[in-house]
């Protein structure tokens, strides 16, 4: 009786199956990626955060005029909310609310979360990136969010 002795056999992958292999793998995750939309996402959620800051910043401005009996200006070095669009933050031009506001109302003054040089450190050094006004026929105050990326935000009450 003859006997065979069998060769052994090599267990594993080829370089080609490999390339192949890598080669579906990328373009699987390249589709997953796309179809994803990871700058979309993130634009929503920094215009989840300007909403819920222009709310906070409304519901201030409203609890201050409540204290003051209808007037938003009494005891703020600001004066009158401006009945044409402003920025809220120091300087030239802009409303600087904050003195109004922090402390009393507000833990800090929010910014908008992507807008450039929009910022808060403290009362006297802030950039919220956002504008305010009254309405000079009802009265009403409006902010907005004019960073937003996805949609208009504003809040008027």
């Amino acid at each position: 009786m003859i006997m065979f002795k069998s060769l052994p056999t090599k267990s594993g992958f080829s370089l080609i199956e490999l390339i192949v292999a890598v080669t579906i793998l990328a373009v699987l995750t390249s589709v997953a990626i796309f179809s994803i939309n990871p700058g979309g996402y993130l634009a929503r959620g920094r215009d989840a955060q300007r909403k819920s800051d222009l709310i906070t910043i409304l519901n201030g401005v409203g609890q201050r005029i409540a204290d003051n009996k209808g007037t938003f200006e009494t005891g703020c070095a600001a004066g009158a909310i401006p009945t044409t669009s402003k920025k809220m933050a120091i300087g030239a031009g802009n409303y600087d609310i904050s003195p109004c506001l922090v402390a009393a109302y507000l833990p800090t003054m929010p910014y908008d979360p992507k807008t450039t040089g929009a910022h808060w450190t403290t009362v006297s050094d802030y950039d919220t990136g956002y504008n305010i006004f009254k309405d000079a026929v009802t009265g009403r105050v409006t902010v907005s969010a004019p960073g937003a990326e996805l949609e208009t935000i504003s809040y008027t009450r």
